[in-house]
């Protein structure tokens, strides 16, 4: 098994086994039982999680939302999180994250994700485009702190964009499956109408719960009725949300739209009333001068060229490696390697690392100079 395979604890009803589990397993060795499960059924494997695809349904002509049932050792999420997942494309293994976009309240045992193609994204097209019902994907246990309280806000507000809507979404659909929707407002921008995930949903949401209050914002384009057109703007929050101060704020999307948001709330006093889940790192502006150079791989052999702004994993990736990653944000450290020997640029910060043995992230690390990497 790869070194950076998704794994997870072994199932209760697999430690039930007890003796008599370790005494298979010394049958099965240098397998394990559930090696032998998973030949017969994914579901079944103890010693990695897996999900089956068992439906999947267009929401936009680039997002598709793919329903998962888990294997045993799944745990239920609370909406707001996301998992992992893993899967082969052209020979190799690929990780990415993404938000659970279904209430945990469903009664199928099954979770959804929703998955928009990027353009030049190895993955998220795969998913959007080629993944079928029937397919096996690996994923990890749910993760994340982006969620309510326990002690739910009062008055919360959701700002969203794009796929940034589909943390929002698994919290609206849990609330509303406990029949404890508050007065809620939400804030979503899309390029056009027909861009909007879930928009049909959202609409019958309006329109069935009279404490749900939806304001669409088209940058491309101009809607209908009360739906304006524009990027986020201090005034446009006041015009949509007039009570903003009085609410908590969850928000999700692109890194410009997150950034005016913290800008506004951070002047505004109320930063700590905001709530931001990313899906991408906050990359800072480059320098004028900064440059990239010829990269290294240690432990492979590989060579590359690398340019001043492309993360490193992505080089690495281009180059034919296959190194182990995670969320590619710089938070769960899933990358993280030894710099042998130059210069690296820390993407979000500016910040040049040129110490020998130092730790590094590849997923939110450029060339700056050549370098040479533990990998």
């Amino acid at each position: 098994m790869p070194h950076h395979e998704l794994s997870s604890p072994r199932p209760k009803g697999y430690r039930l086994l007890g003796p008599l589990g370790r005494m298979a397993d010394r049958f099965a060795y240098p397998l394990r039982l559930s090696h032998y499960a998973e030949l017969i059924n994914p579901l079944w494997a103890a010693h990695r999680l897996q999900a089956r695809v068992v439906e999947v349904w267009d929401e936009t002509r680039d997002a598709r939302t793919l329903t998962l049932k888990p294997g045993i050792g799944w745990r239920r999420h609370r909406a707001g999180q996301h998992v992992r997942v893993g899967l082969a494309v052209d020979g190799r293994q690929y990780t990415r994250t993404y938000t659970i976009s279904s209430a945990p309240q469903r009664d199928d045992g099954c979770f959804t994700i929703t998955v928009k193609s990027i353009r030049g994204g190895r993955i998220s097209s795969h998913l959007a485009g080629k993944v079928r019902v029937g397919d096996h994907l690996a994923i990890s246990l749910p993760q994340g702190i982006f969620f309510l309280p326990d002690a739910q806000p009062v008055l919360p507000l959701f700002v969203t964009a794009g796929s940034g809507v589909t943390p929002a979404m698994a919290m609206l659909r849990s609330l509303i499956a406990q029949e404890r929707l508050p007065d809620t407002v939400h804030i979503h921008y899309a390029p056009h109408e027909l861009d909007v995930i879930f928009g049909r949903e959202l609409h019958n949401m309006a329109s069935e719960h009279r404490r749900y209050r939806l304001e669409q914002v088209f940058t491309r384009q101009h809607g209908t009725g009360q739906q304006i057109s524009g990027h986020f703007t201090g005034e446009q929050l006041a015009r949509l949300c007039p009570d903003w101060t009085r609410r908590e704020v969850y928000a999700c999307g692109p890194p410009g739209l997150l950034a005016a948001l913290e800008e506004h709330f951070r002047e505004a006093g109320r930063a700590r009333h905001l709530h931001v889940e990313r899906f991408l790192a906050d990359f800072t502006e480059l320098p004028a001068d900064a440059v990239g150079g010829d990269v290294r791989f240690a432990r492979s052999g590989v060579h590359a060229t690398a340019d001043q702004k492309t993360p490193l994993l992505r080089v690495a990736e281009d180059a034919g490696l296959n190194p182990p990653h995670g969320c590619r944000m710089g938070i769960c450290h899933s990358c993280d390697t030894r710099l042998l020997s130059g210069c690296v640029r820390d993407l979000r910060n500016g910040k040049v690392i040129s110490e020998t043995g130092s730790i590094v992230q590849p997923c939110v690390s450029a060339a700056a100079g050549n370098c040479e990497l533990d990998l």
